[in-house]
């Protein structure tokens, strides 16, 4: 028999799995396991160990270090349900941070004062408070796998403090800083692709994996459909939008139709002299040879560009938080900005540009005050003009 149920008390239940003969005594050796809930639930778990047992995936509880857990979950879990660039940052919060300062320790012997004390470390070290709570996220999430899979009895990342972010002041142009850079940028290879940033707010992924069939100049919108990502090893891929609300539409200004018009037209002709047709499944911004852009290339391009038009130099980034601060400042409703962007949540883009607000509720105080005082007869005495309806 390969493993059997024992209740111990009202509601738990302990489980004996036999790991085979010891090679020295002959006897069995056995894993045991304590289960709180229904016997129904207790021979789930039972069920689960036995097929662990049977994949190679078994890992038992006492003896497995973080280190050894967190390489198992990264192969085992993070793998195949992060994207592989959400892999890659996982891997190296694990790898450089984790690993090296907790790994030695069982994973079942884990305290929330180990974690707080590596938060203390690597704040006192210079870490910034968002880059230690995106390590808090990593070992909270590594840790509830490991309370789904039965090897630890509680998430121990749930009793730690975290460190509040401060967030960097959001860095945006204005419409005169927007007219000067693209005036700069003009005769840039990466014209179109900065014009389309500016005027739509999409993600600089989102804009790389755009193809020339995700543009439809005739209803004057853009489709996003995907995402590109370049990895450390050299190599790209395309993934699926993050979330629902990432794969949106986005309607397209007049000039940014006139604009991307231009790029297919340049393109295909430099297609047509390298002997190539331009293709729908051809990407919108590439090289000459039609291969994908590098995001740190265009970032680079973007930057230099600005310096050059004498405007506040501000990340790649930040051409979609000034595409959403411009739009929000002309009163277009928050609802729309949030479909723009691409935001799971409409609070999502309330609080992210929490910075607009304080003009939004001037404008409104004020426009309030306007409708009021039209209900008051010219005359200037208050008595309200009442309407019927």
């Amino acid at each position: 028999m390969r493993g059997h149920i024992e209740k111990r008390g009202k509601d738990s239940y302990s489980l004996a799995i036999s790991m085979g003969k010891d090679a020295n005594t002959g006897k069995y050796k056995y894993q045991w396991t304590t289960v709180k809930g229904t016997k129904k639930e207790a021979e789930k778990r039972l069920s689960e160990i036995l097929n662990q047992l049977d994949t190679g995936m078994f890992m038992r509880p006492g003896k497995t270090t973080l280190a050894e857990y967190l390489e198992r979950w990264l192969k085992d879990y993070a793998k195949p349900n992060l994207s592989p660039r959400g892999y890659e940052r996982y891997e190296s919060i694990c790898r450089v941070h984790l690993i090296p300062s907790l790994g030695n320790i069982p994973l079942t012997q884990l305290k929330p004062e180990h974690l707080q004390k590596l938060y203390t470390v690597k704040l006192n070290n210079g870490l910034s408070a968002l880059t230690v709570r995106y390590l808090h996220t990593v070992i909270h999430k590594a840790l509830q796998t490991a309370l789904k899979w039965g090897l630890v009895s509680r998430n121990v990342a749930d009793g730690v403090d975290i460190p509040r972010a401060r967030h960097n002041d959001m860095q945006t142009w204005d419409e005169y800083d927007i007219t000067r850079f693209l005036d700069t940028a003009k005769d840039s290879p990466y014209y179109a692709l900065f014009h389309t940033a500016l005027f739509t707010g999409m993600r600089r992924s989102e804009l790389l994996a755009l193809r020339w069939l995700d543009v439809d100049l005739l209803f004057s919108q853009v489709s996003v459909t995907r995402s590109l990502h370049h990895l450390k090893d050299g190599s790209y891929v395309f993934t699926q939008p993050k979330s629902a609300k990432s794969r949106r539409t986005i309607s397209l200004s007049p000039s940014a139709i006139l604009t991307l018009k231009e790029q297919r037209e340049k393109q295909a002709s430099i297609w047509a002299r390298l002997g190539k047709t331009l293709t729908d499944n051809d990407l919108v911004f590439s090289t000459p040879e039609g291969k994908p852009l590098r995001p740190n290339t265009v970032s680079r391009a973007w930057a230099m560009l600005a310096a050059r038009a004498g405007v506040k130099v501000i990340r790649f980034h930040d051409a979609r938080h000034t595409h959403a601060s411009l739009m929000l400042k002309q009163g277009v409703h928050p609802k729309i900005v949030q479909e723009r962007l691409g935001h799971a949540s409409i609070q999502i883009t309330l609080d992210t540009y929490s910075h607009v607000a304080p003009g939004l509720q001037q404008a409104a105080a004020e426009g309030f005050d306007k409708l009021v005082s039209s209900g008051y007869n010219e005359n200037g005495k208050n008595e309200p003009v009442r309407k019927h309806y």
